[in-house]
């Protein structure tokens, strides 16, 4: 039986809503004789200066509060689903879809495909607009929900039926248009598959993508994850160092093409790209305000900027100890680099850098993010780690000390016997987490699946 209303479970202290007697266990029946499907209808119904709320009590009475506060005033009520609903599963079956590369036994939620619109403006996931009904576009349109993001992989209908495994893929690609018409902002990304939607098909679909400029605003290319558990699913192949050229060839015509006319390069190659040919990445310039950042897009770029600005402005010492810190194959040429700047205008630190390969997933998976505790213990294991070993947040689950494979910090820290500090992703956290300083909360940046 489905639960009417919406469960409150905390009322924060001095807030509108503890001096109206609202109670944790409480439930949200109503806003002004409305209904609330979500997190949005609530928002939107909540930003009037005076509002009526229904409220259930345990003991099954119903109060009716008659609250006047201020324009978009939040009254202190926190829910037990931050979205306060259930999230959408995806329908789909991508030819290229990660989680299906996933091995067996691993924690549930690490097998749940998302495609829910409401994630996307809320946390910045992509969606594919399968999963949604004209009154869900009607309810973005309503309520301006923007940024959307959007998996498009390819313009070509036929083809996006085919790469996604669902017959209503190329249909819903209709739903660009009515977004557009409505002035609500897009970012596109484009999941590329050697010799399925590149080539030809990567120029169709940018050219098609670009007359939706300006509302979509952004457009990422990145390669396949290809993981070692493919056994039944589509063939998919690596891309080469010569794939990666031709690729950031048709990027950087297209960037210079559409800049000419929009001032937006408006389509970006993911970091990997860049590796994989050999190729230095862009100027900051090229990003246009780093709206893929957590694509993976303009990571390296950032970080090189920001940590070139931290170490400039500080002043060489004669601090002394050795310390270690592991990641994965994309950022360690770029960390070594970093470091060596460190080492040389502090002379009495000694960096030991590991590059850990990702053997869980495969030699194709490089990225920190996606390495696993036993692979780190495996490979640091009687290496030479010095006072402490440097790991960056990314390698953990959100807001907890636990690895992909659920070994524990704690537990890596016993096996490794060393003391572990979580680094988070920007230049200046790095350098202050090598000079065994205490962050600066006011410069410091949480990254994405790609954090160095």
């Amino acid at each position: 039986m489905t639960q009417k209303g919406h469960r409150i479970t905390k009322v924060l202290p001095g807030s509108i809503a503890e001096e109206m007697e609202v109670e944790a266990g409480d439930l949200l029946l109503a806003i002004c004789d409305t209904e609330i499907e979500d997190i949005f209808d609530y928002q939107f119904l909540m930003e009037d200066t005076y509002v009526e709320l229904l409220i259930q009590k345990a003991n099954g009475e119903e109060w009716v509060l008659e609250i006047e506060k201020e324009y978009d005033e939040d009254i202190g009520i926190v829910f037990e689903n931050g979205l306060m609903d259930e999230y959408r599963s995806c329908k789909n079956k991508c030819i290229f879809c990660f989680i299906d590369q996933m091995p067996k036994g691993m924690r549930d939620t690490l097998y749940f495909k998302d495609d829910d619109s409401r994630l996307s403006f809320l946390q910045g996931n992509y969606i594919t607009l399968t999963n949604m009904k004209d009154k869900d576009i009607d309810r973005i349109i309503r309520y301006h929900l923007a940024p959307i993001n959007i998996s498009v992989h390819t313009t070509n209908p036929e083809l996006r039926c085919k790469m996604l495994h669902n017959r209503f893929a190329g249909e819903a690609l209709k739903q660009l248009e009515r977004l557009k018409q409505a002035e609500i902002l897009m970012n596109g990304q484009i999941v590329l598959c050697k010799g399925v939607n590149d080539g030809e098909e990567l120029e169709r679909t940018i050219s098609d993508l670009s007359e939706y400029l300006p509302y979509m605003q952004s457009v990422s290319v990145v390669p396949v994850g290809l993981t070692r558990f493919r056994e039944g699913l589509y063939p998919l192949e690596p891309f080469t160092k010569a794939d990666a050229v031709s690729v950031l060839q048709t990027i950087h015509r297209w960037q210079d093409k559409l800049y000419h006319r929009y001032k937006n390069h408006f389509i970006h190659a993911g970091d990997e790209w860049y590796i994989l040919a050999g190729q230095e990445v862009p100027e900051e310039e090229r990003y246009d305000g780093y709206l893929q950042l957590e694509n993976g897009v303009g990571m390296i770029r950032l970080f090189k900027d920001e940590f070139t600005k931290a170490l400039l402005e500080r002043e060489g010492d004669q601090r002394s100890y050795s310390i270690s810190m592991a990641t994965g194959k994309l950022a360690f040429p770029y960390i070594r680099e970093a470091l060596d700047q460190i080492e040389e205008k502090f002379p009495g630190i000694k960096v030991h850098l590991y590059e850990i390969r990702n053997d869980f997933f495969g030699e194709y998976i490089t990225v920190a993010g996606l390495l696993t505790g036993q692979d780190l213990i495996k490979q640091l294991s009687g290496q030479e780690l010095g006072e402490m070993l440097l790991l960056p947040s990314v390698m953990f689950k959100s807001g907890e000390e636990i690895f992909l494979d659920d070994v524990t910090l704690e537990e890596m820290e016993k096996a490794l016997q060393v003391k572990i500090n979580i680094v988070k992703s920007s230049g200046q956290d790095f350098l202050q987490a090598v000079l065994l300083e205490e962050p600066d909360k006011e410069n410091s940046r949480e990254g994405g699946k790609y954090e160095l």
